[in-house]
């Protein structure tokens, strides 16, 4: 896993709290990552179905229960 200080941050509990979807604002940020970057989600919910497309796009993970409902998954380009 890349050091803490290469992921960004990107909490959706907001967006999903209002109604909204936010899979193209997390896809846009994915896309602009550069190889030794990573994209942190915080989520009211596990995303399983994210982590399962993006590891389908080369990209590893690691997962973690936050306080009450949050969690937190960490996305990185696997460059092995």
């Amino acid at each position: 896993m890349l050091p803490l200080s290469q992921f960004k941050r990107f909490d959706v509990r907001e967006i999903l709290k209002h109604g909204g979807e936010p899979f193209l604002e997390i896809r846009k940020r994915i896309d602009a990552l550069k190889t030794d970057e990573g994209l942190i989600i915080v989520a009211p919910f596990l995303p399983s179905p994210l982590i399962e497309k993006f590891r389908g796009e080369g990209f590893s993970s690691k997962i973690e229960h936050g306080t009450g409902a949050e969690w937190i998954v960490y996305f990185w380009r696997d460059t092995k």
